[in-house]
């Protein structure tokens, strides 16, 4: 039985794809189909593909147009908030040398009345010294001849009230 299945086997022909006698025939199957294959990829598939090819291209394309516009956009945003800064930041230095200035005319100006009402009180106070010193000085000179006459009536001299005034005036100015 073992002889049997052996030459049967050996009779039998093995894989047809490993069978020399039908390659002429499995080459142009494979031809026409792969024909029928380019046909339909090149009528159908293709032409889809590269539609959404070009389609991409396009989105793509827009989307970097669009991208550069908002970069410029953005670029003249910045500049533009630059610039309101720049100008922000010199009107408030302009407003605080405006106030500056304004409160140092204010100082000023209370420093000039401080100083005017400050000369007024030393006039005035100048006036009242002048005055106490004119009467301090009328006083001694009236306590002076007063003395002088008592000194020179207790001495039991006879002397005339003039000439003590002008001993005493000469005597009391320097």
């Amino acid at each position: 039985m073992a002889t049997e299945t052996t030459e049967a086997a050996g009779a039998a022909p093995g894989m047809p794809q490993l069978d020399f006698t039908t390659f002429p025939n499995q080459i142009f199957w494979l031809v026409i189909t792969l024909v029928v294959i380019y046909m339909v990829l090149s009528r159908v598939a293709l032409p889809r593909i590269a539609s959404v090819l070009a389609e991409r291209q396009g989105t793509i394309t827009n989307d970097i147009a669009a991208a550069e516009e908002l970069k410029q956009k953005a670029a003249e945003a910045e500049a533009a908030y630059d610039k309101a800064l720049a100008d922000a930041r010199a009107e408030a230095g302009r407003i605080g040398a405006e106030t500056k200035a304004e409160v140092q005319a204010e100082i000023d100006a209370a420093i000039r009345k401080a100083d005017a009402e400050i000369a007024a009180r030393t006039a005035e106070s100048e006036v009242k010294i002048a005055e106490i010193r004119d009467g301090a000085t009328a006083a001694v000179r009236e306590v002076a001849k007063d003395a002088a006459e008592a000194v020179v009536a207790a001495m039991g001299v006879d002397v005339d009230k003039a000439a003590i005034a002008a001993a005493v005036d000469a005597r009391v100015k320097g």
